[in-house]
């Protein structure tokens, strides 16, 4: 069956966001053992590593597919110039909230605080996305040239200044990062598959209206993924110092 609400929330969208957001928090869990020395663990490298980029990969491909659909139906209502200031308005905020995310991370993690992650490439994301909706098989072919342009850049040295871009210093380094090389890539393949998959904001493939049981909670973590995003970290951290039961040599105290 085919949805034609035109303000309804796509259930398994919202799913396979929360299925990223378990693959994070778990990761992350792992990630913060090692990193506070409760437990022998490197998540930098094999599976964990991989999971990472399987995680970073879903949420960003669906954010290039919502932006279509979120397009699809804000076109409806608006054009032109108020149309894109939405996105405008929207890019900005999340990129304040990457910005937050650096402040903190500034203060207590200065051996590897955040310059440019997640959150900081979605903002910078939406901004510009609004000069790719008019595409369709041109987003794909540019997506795919973006992420070879990325792997083929990578290493390459360069000022702080191209550090949004893929370019970084030698001494450069962050507990999270995400250029647009090749990162904006995965989001122009998002738009293309949303503009096949939800042709005008609408589901154009047949499947279930209702969702089924096993999604629900899914749906739930999907539907509040920059919320989770947030808390999840330091709510982490927390559980990890009251089951280690002893004092951790954390990298910055």
């Amino acid at each position: 069956m085919t949805s034609t609400g035109t303000r309804a929330r796509y259930w398994e969208i919202d799913t396979a966001r929360g299925a990223a957001v378990i693959t994070m928090i778990l990761f992350h869990a792992v990630f913060d053992a090692g990193y506070l020395r409760i437990a022998p663990v490197n998540a930098s490298t094999g599976f964990w590593r991989m999971l990472a980029y399987l995680t970073a990969s879903t949420f960003i491909f669906l954010v290039g597919l919502s932006l279509t659909i979120s397009h699809a139906r804000a076109k409806r209502k608006a054009a032109g110039r108020a149309l894109y200031v939405r996105y405008f308005r929207r890019g900005l905020t999340i990129f304040g909230f990457g910005l937050t995310i650096t402040l903190v991370t500034r203060l207590i993690l200065p051996a590897g605080w955040i310059v440019f992650g997640i959150l900081h490439f979605i903002g910078i994301a939406i901004l510009i996305a609004p000069l790719f909706f008019r595409f369709r098989i041109a987003n794909l072919i540019l997506g795919v040239i973006l992420i070879l342009a990325g792997y083929a850049i990578a290493g390459i040295e360069g000022p702080w200044a191209l550090l949004w871009l893929g370019v970084h210093p030698a001494s450069f380094s962050s507990l999270d990062y995400v250029p647009l090389l090749p990162w904006f890539g995965l989001v122009l393949i998002g738009m293309y598959c949303g503009t096949l998959l939800y042709p005008d904001g609408v589901r154009g493939f047949p499947i279930r209206t209702e969702a089924p049981a096993f999604a629900h909670p899914l749906m739930f973590l999907g539907r509040h993924s920059l919320t989770i995003y947030f808390l999840h970290q330091p709510v982490i951290i927390l559980l990890l110092l009251l089951l280690a039961h002893r004092p951790v040599a954390a990298p910055w105290w």
